[in-house]
């Protein structure tokens, strides 16, 4: 598992965090770079972060030994089980705008709308739904 990239002080502007299922993945595996980026987040008042259910499915494999950890992980956040029509009519459009991306990553990015960050193992499609989005910035972990 590569090292976590984002910096404490280029997340410390976001209003809110999401994770899309790479940031998911990366900050559930236990490691000690992962395990001190959770500790400052927590110290600057960014922690929990987002994580839209749809992301569960991505990030899951459907095997309780399997999933442990991340399921461990998932305790600390905030699993937001609805996403509300206006928020999937703006990841639509923001989708067509970009081009390219999933309709989980889609919807990631607009939920992180207005001002928020999005953590993510892959920042290529995250990064052209969020070129199209209201001050969403994107940190690779």
């Amino acid at each position: 598992m590569p090292d976590v990239f984002v910096s404490e002080a280029s997340v410390r502007r976001a209003d809110v965090l999401v994770l899309d299922s790479g940031g998911v993945t990366r900050l559930s595996s236990r490691t000690k770079p992962a395990l001190a980026l959770i500790r400052s987040l927590v110290d600057e008042g960014l922690w929990p972060p987002i994580v839209p259910t749809m992301v569960l499915v991505e990030s899951l494999h459907g095997d309780p030994a399997r999933d442990a950890n991340t399921n461990r992980f998932l305790k600390t956040c905030i699993v937001q089980p609805e996403v509300a029509a206006v928020v999937a009519r703006r990841a639509a459009e923001l989708r067509r705008r970009a081009r390219t991306g999933s309709a989980v990553d889609a919807l990631v990015v607009a939920l992180a709308e207005p001002g928020g960050t999005v953590l993510t193992g892959d920042k290529a499609d995250i990064e052209a739904l969020a070129a199209h989005a209201r001050g969403v910035s994107v940190e690779r972990v």
